[in-house]
């Protein structure tokens, strides 16, 4: 089958009324998930995994992308309005949406950020549809070195590309895999790192872990800092931006599109690395750098056009490599794997319908967000309104429910608690939870390759350096290392 019947294959399972519907409740959810602070789309995902037990696995994974794509809409409504960012991708949306707000500009820049966050993910899930097949036909070629070298690469980028130190992303790293180890070794079948805890012979939930340092984290650290709701109150109108709007904001979404779409291909990537590199490119080439900050459309369109594309690109390395990029994809990655499907290249050959309906089914709510969103904004921020003292609460509540409804066992919702505090104190002390979250997912994989490819060598470790595209990789991935600390050591120097 060529792309064009693989289109209307997805056209076909995403137009399934029950599919539509998901998308429909998805995008919804995620809207409203990006609207409010405290509540990202990794926690929201875990939380509402529970439900996706009972879907096909089509249908739940087009259910929980739409919580993605749509978390990314709505957080620059929160952005905009509010000057709080409802999702991390979109902090850089608060510098000049904020200010355009503040000039009574509110209008054209929620406007402007629903009509490029459209037009990106648009032209990402197009880009998207026509590399599939030919990144598919090679990547079947490939075997556990080419895996292994890919998961080291992989790992070494979160350190490279990390936001905050190296060094605590490094931390963080061995962090994620000491925890993803923790169950019963691959090569003998014996129980490890569970200190005689039968509870922990499964090794931990991915659900309580992520819903610890995403969710309960981040409702502790906005408890601690209870500042006061500063919503817009001005009757917001003129939505539409203008022509002088469109002319300066076309090359800004152009360049955020193809600026998200390549950096969320990228392990650690993702769209909060794409708004910042997208923000500080249009800086860089404006002819006036100096008003930026002051409220100018190209501060809102180039970030928002680069966080959606960039969510767009996320699934290439998800569904044709089986590695995730990010904390979400690491929730979709887990949701494939408890449905029993293997993500990687055979996952388009054996169940096509899966990544094409999902696919398609995410060009279908960029539609209907561009629909919800422009009229619904009046909703979105009267729920802005709803005092901290009982949102936190609530979505407290939820988190302890959705953790004991997985597995119907008190141990997760203990786990979950405590892995909240561990993220409360990695926010304190600066620690990102992105490279902790993937290390976790990925560690396991990461040995299953490594122990295949010494059993297909007879425990020969020039196997990783006998196939090109293992050298090739692992050669890149020692630069980067090297890179990382150069750069560690030259600010040391520089410090002292």
């Amino acid at each position: 089958m060529d792309t064009y019947h693989y289109i209307l294959l997805g056209l076909k399972v995403g137009l399934l009324p029950v599919n539509l519907l998901m998308c429909f409740v998805g995008v919804l959810i995620g809207t409203l998930v990006g609207v409010l602070p405290g509540l990202g789309p990794v926690a929201a995902m875990a939380l509402l995994l529970p439900i996706t037990f009972h879907l096909t696995p089509v249908t739940a994974i087009i259910m929980l992308s739409g919580i993605y794509y749509g978390a990314m809409y709505g957080g620059s409504t929160t952005s905009i309005l509010v000057n709080i960012p409802g999702e991390a991708a979109s902090v850089v949306t608060c510098l000049d949406g904020y200010r355009m707000a503040r000039k009574g500009r509110a209008g054209p820049a929620l406007g402007m950020a629903a009509f490029g966050s459209f037009i990106a993910g648009t032209m990402g899930i197009l880009i998207l549809m026509l590399v599939a097949n030919p990144m598919s036909a090679v990547v079947l070629r490939f075997g556990p070195p080419q895996y292994f070298s890919l998961m080291v690469l992989g790992m070494t980028l979160l350190i490279y590309l990390a936001q905050e130190s190296k060094i605590k992303a490094l931390v963080m790293v061995c962090f994620g895999l000491i925890l993803g180890f923790i169950g019963i070794d691959v090569l003998t079948g014996q129980p490890r790192f569970n200190y005689g805890w039968m509870e922990l012979a499964d090794g931990v939930g991915v659900v309580p872990l992520i819903m610890g340092v995403f969710g309960i984290a981040e409702v502790l650290v906005n408890i601690e800092d209870m500042t006061a709701q500063d919503v817009y109150e001005t009757r917001i109108k003129g939505l539409f931006p203008t022509r002088r709007d469109w002319a300066d904001s076309k090359w800004p979404i152009a360049r955020g599109t193809a600026i998200g779409f390549f950096l969320g291909l990228l392990p650690g990537g993702g769209p909060i690395i794409a708004s910042f590199s997208s923000y500080a490119i249009e800086k860089r080439l404006s002819k006036h750098p100096e008003k930026f900050g002051t409220g100018i459309i190209e501060g809102v369109a180039g970030p928002e056009s680069a966080n959606n594309a960039a969510t767009a690109s996320g699934y290439v390395p998800l569904f044709l490599i089986g590695i995730p990029t990010n904390g979400v994809m690491a929730m979709l990655f887990s949701a494939l794997l408890i449905h029993g499907l293997q993500p990687g290249p055979l996952i388009l050959k054996d169940h096509p319908e899966i990544f094409w309906g999902t696919v398609m089914s995410m060009y279908l709510g960029n539609v209907m967000l561009l629909v919800l969103n422009l009229p619904l904004i009046g909703l979105w921020i009267k729920i802005l309104k709803i005092p901290y003292q009982i949102l936190f609460p609530l979505i407290l509540s939820f988190c302890i429910i959705g953790a004991y409804s997985i597995n119907n066992s008190v141990i997760d919702v203990v786990a979950m608690l405590v892995f909240g505090v561990v993220g409360y104190l990695m926010r304190k002390f600066r620690y990102e939870g992105a490279p902790l979250i993937l290390a976790f997912v990925l560690g396991p994989l990461l040995e299953r390759a490594f122990v295949q490819s010494l059993n297909m060598s007879a425990g020969s470790y020039s196997i990783f350096f006998n196939e090109p595209i293992s050298a090739v990789t692992l050669t890149i991935a020692f630069v980067l290392v090297l890179l990382s600390a150069l750069s560690v050591f030259r600010k040391m120097a520089a410090e002292g």
